[in-house]
């Protein structure tokens, strides 16, 4: 037996990505970090929605927002999925046949440039670091089942042998990959109440580390100084800077506006606190969608090196953010301090 598929049934032919990654999404890809868990939770029927408060800390640390990632010890808090650092001490390969035989999965580190789903953008055409949590595993076919990006995947042939740098000759100076271990073995389905009940508790401890300062109108001073110096660099630099900023922080609260949704439809806490999280969710889908808005602006204004006043734009999301931010101060920080 060479193949080795840690999640039965799964088939990236016919798999059925989360709601999260609907074609309807403003972001349908998120980062390649939160991309990922969402997917491997789903087909895991786990519910990743749960997860997502954690987007209400992004901030604006001068050249990017965070780069925002779910904790691994709140994934183990709400669904018993144990995520831990890997030791690559020996080839890659070795390490995920060996995993996925005991039935469990890992993440690592990979180059676009050998990944298939990403056709039309960096494969074979840039070589660009990313994430992948591997579910099936077949050496001597050369195939592997892999989640990246919005979906569940395959690739096979020459993609696996580059991916894995079974072509490569020994380097001892090349760097190991970085990969992660999760353990599912102890996963725990919980019911939808008790789940938004822990989601709640979470969201509050996320709401007390939110930014000191209004991270909309941060970005928006820093983006009126180095708009010029963008458009010297062009198009090619503007998309990575992009990456960086705008849709990191578009991303981030579209996650959060739908995690505030989902507690909206099963909370509790009577009609006053599902309103109240329903118009913090719809305040945070106004930051998401004016970021999705400004980051095609900003695209045409450094292409044509034009002047762009983006401050109506920045002035609309900011103030959206800070009432989100205002509602769930309202929501979490009363009932903390009284626990």
């Amino acid at each position: 037996m060479t193949r080795f598929l840690a999640i039965p049934g799964l088939d990236a032919a016919n798999y059925a990505r989360h709601e999260l990654h609907a074609d309807a999404r403003l972001w349908v890809e998120k980062n390649c970090y939160v991309d990922v868990v969402i997917e491997m939770l789903h087909a895991l029927r786990f519910e990743p929605l749960a997860a997502m408060g954690f987007c209400v800390a992004v901030d604006f640390e001068g050249d990017n927002f965070t780069f925002f990632k779910p904790s691994h010890d709140e994934i183990r808090s709400l669904y018993g999925v144990d995520i831990q650092e890997l030791n690559v001490w020996r080839p890659l390969i070795e390490h995920v046949e060996h995993h996925l035989a005991a039935g469990k999965l890992l993440s690592t580190e990979a180059d676009s440039f050998f990944l298939p789903d990403t056709s039309g953008t960096d494969y074979r055409r840039n070589h660009v670091k990313t994430t992948i949590i591997i579910a099936d595993v077949d050496a001597e076919r050369r195939r592997l089942g892999y989640f990246h990006n919005a979906s569940y995947h395959a690739l096979e042939g020459d993609d696996f042998e580059q991916l894995f740098r079974l072509k490569a000759a020994p380097d001892a100076t090349a760097l190991p990959f970085f990969a992660e271990l999760i353990r599912f073995d102890r996963g725990v389905h919980r019911s939808t109440v008790e789940l938004a009940r822990m989601a709640r508790a979470i969201l509050g401890t996320h709401v007390e580390r939110r930014p000191a300062a209004n991270p909309i109108e941060s970005f928006g001073r820093r983006f009126a100084a180095d708009l010029s110096s963008i458009q010297e660099r062009g198009l090619a630099f503007y998309h990575q800077w992009a990456f960086a900023t705008i849709r990191q922080f578009g991303a981030a609260y579209e996650l959060l506006e739908h995690h505030l949704r989902w507690l909206a439809r099963i909370d509790r806490g009577g009609a006053d606190d599902a309103s109240t999280l329903t118009s913090a969710a719809e305040d945070f889908g106004l930051v998401s969608a004016g970021a999705k808005a400004f980051i095609l602006k900003a695209a045409r204004a450094v292409n044509s090196r034009k002047p762009f006043d983006a401050s109506a734009t920045i002035d609309e999301m900011a103030r959206a953010w800070s009432r989100g931010i205002a509602s769930l101060e309202q929501l979490a920080l009363p009932s903390r301090s009284a626990a």
